[in-house]
């Protein structure tokens, strides 16, 4: 081989390489990092710390371009979120804590909460106790207003304040030992006077032997019909009528029969005090 020939075989060159094609991966190819499954603790506890964001990231990986001959790899930013710890221990701060009330801190010394009162809990043992001095305070105020008020009787009342004529009824009763403290018998011109009127003129007080109406004298009388004219009798209170109205007189056997025969039992007369004050 001549030395031409070797020169044209040292001066022929090697045809240029095409650069390898670079393969961008499409989006769905994408590998993602598997996230991890909530723990019990974060599902019932919503602010639990539990380990990175599930955050995945929605942006697109930016395409590589062609590397060209001789160029260096330039380097590449993760697109997975970065995750700071929020333990105190690794931050390096201090935890601050919650001041105690000093309410709640007296409330656990006089009655320590891990304790049962009367085979209760606390918090329901306090409630009960609540209710329980509740109503012992309304029961109180309920009765002082009660006994403190005496309301005065009311003016249409037959009170011995006026001489004015009552009309009623006009029945009889077999007397014995009466409100009053005495003791009558049938042949007696005493009567009973109604509930309403004896407990009014007593205004409240416990002893019906100093009622004001015992002793006080009322005249009774009675139409007897058929032109002739009209019959009357001086009775004595001595008693108190539980079933009277307000202007009925409860008489002895020998009162009502002055004024009507026993047999009619019930009859209406008039009548008026005869000491008004």
């Amino acid at each position: 081989m001549s030395s031409q020939d070797t020169t044209a075989m040292t001066d022929t060159k090697p045809p240029p390489q095409e650069p390898a094609p670079v393969y961008t991966p499409i989006e769905w190819e994408t590998p993602r990092p598997r996230q991890p499954k909530p723990s019990l603790l974060r599902r019932l506890l919503p602010g639990a710390p539990s380990g990175p964001s599930r955050d995945v990231p929605t942006t697109k990986p930016a395409s590589t371009p062609p590397a060209s001959a001789g160029s260096k790899p330039e380097p590449t930013t993760g697109t997975l979120p970065t995750h700071t710890s929020t333990n105190s221990t690794y931050a390096g701060t201090t935890t601050t804590t919650t001041p105690t009330n000093p309410l709640r801190t007296r409330l656990d010394a006089l009655l320590p909460p891990h304790r049962t009162y009367l085979t209760l809990r606390r918090r329901p043992f306090l409630l009960l106790l609540a209710l329980t001095t509740t109503l012992l305070l309304a029961l109180i105020l309920g009765l002082s207003i009660g006994l403190t008020h005496h309301p005065s009787p009311p003016a249409s009342l037959p009170l011995p304040t006026s001489s004015a004529i009552h009309t009623g009824d006009l029945t009889y009763y077999a007397p014995a030992l009466g409100a009053c403290g005495w003791t009558s018998s049938p042949d007696d011109a005493i009567a009973a006077v109604s509930h309403t009127i004896f407990d009014a003129a007593g205004n409240g007080g416990t002893n019906p032997n100093a009622n004001p109406l015992c002793g006080l004298s009322i005249r009774v009388e009675r139409d007897q019909g058929d032109g002739r004219g009209n019959k009357s009798v001086d009775v004595v209170v001595v008693d108190r009528c539980v079933g009277c109205a307000a202007t009925d007189l409860d008489l002895s056997p020998s009162a009502f029969g002055v004024l009507a025969d026993e047999a009619l039992g019930r009859v209406v007369g008039s009548w008026a005090w005869l000491e008004a004050e």
